[in-house]
């Protein structure tokens, strides 16, 4: 299983991004919970949802990239 402090570096980012709408958060957060999501020792249920939540934050990013263009 990844460290605590992987799992605690995620939720904190999540969190940062959440409470302050910072791009750069998020884009920390769905890298570390995409690599999360990959490691081995993850069962495929906690996988699952770490990808949906990357994924969720990429596509928020974009969207808003988008609409300051």
């Amino acid at each position: 299983m990844p460290s605590t402090e992987l799992w605690a570096g995620a939720l904190a980012l999540l969190l940062h991004h959440s409470e302050t709408g910072c791009p750069a958060a998020a884009r920390q957060a769905a890298r570390l919970l995409e690599h999360l999501s990959n490691a081995p020792e993850v069962d495929a249920e906690l996988s699952a949802l770490c990808e949906r939540a990357s994924i969720r934050l990429e596509t928020n990013g974009q969207r808003k990239q988008h609409a300051f263009s």
